[in-house]
């Protein structure tokens, strides 16, 4: 059965959704630069790299106001304890972060331990105020209940986006995820989307399937705006 016709995105109106990121533990410098050297050429409205990095973005960043610094805690696994989460989050927010994206405890919802895992993600929306945070399920790892669960411990936590997965396991994104998260949340959070996102046609149908923002690094970033653009 083929997807429903793709709303017709400009390449504007599509990087206004794209969060650019580089999170991996091997981006060096140099890949930094030319990611944000990407986001400004398209004006993308985030940009997130791992911590050691960020202060680096922010300056570049400078006089890229309409641009998101964003801001990782807990990254890749979500093992950190809670205290150093919300340390993780309140130096980011030092650093000049406008959004978060948080990696949930993700063996203690499998386990489970789902007061633990609420106050965890709590803690994170708490310290960040009015900075919106995303809360990472790593979808990967986890069945359609556990999914699920983690939906309702974020709405209960007060997060702002439920995010997908963080681009360190082989899928993430995938539309029966989006979808399994759009009938869990409905409108009551916004949906973001990463995690192994290559083309424009998965982009248009995650965007009708619910979600509004999408974690791209670089490369495929590049290649989805250039496809976008009809190049």
């Amino acid at each position: 059965m083929e997807p429903a016709l793709p709303p017709r995105f400009t390449v504007h109106e599509l990087a206004r959704m794209v969060d650019v990121t580089m999170v991996r533990a091997e981006n060096t410098e140099a890949e930094i630069r030319r990611m944000v050297e990407l986001a400004l050429h398209y004006r993308c409205v985030n940009v997130t790299s791992l911590p050691c990095h960020t202060a680096l973005v922010k300056s570049l960043l400078d006089r890229a106001p309409d641009i998101h610094l964003g801001g990782t805690v807990g990254f890749p696994d979500g093992g950190h304890t809670p205290s150093i989460k919300v340390a993780e989050a309140r130096e980011l927010l030092q650093v000049g972060c406008t959004e978060l994206d948080m990696v949930i405890a993700i063996g203690l919802l499998r386990s489970g331990q789902h007061q633990r895992v609420l106050d965890d993600i709590r803690g994170v929306v708490e310290a960040a105020g009015a900075v919106p945070v995303k809360v990472i399920l790593e979808c990967y790892h986890l069945s359609d209940d556990e999914i699920r669960r983690g939906c309702e411990l974020c709405m209960r936590a007060g997060a702002a986006w439920v995010k997908t997965g963080t681009g360190w396991t082989p899928t993430g994104a995938t539309l029966r995820n989006v979808a399994l998260i759009k009938a869990c949340v409905g409108d009551a959070i916004s949906i973001k989307a990463a995690g192994g996102i290559r083309t424009l046609a998965t982009v248009v149908e995650m965007y009708r399937l619910g979600a509004r923002r999408f974690g791209l690094g670089t490369a495929p970033a590049a290649r989805i705006f250039e496809e976008c653009a009809g190049g």
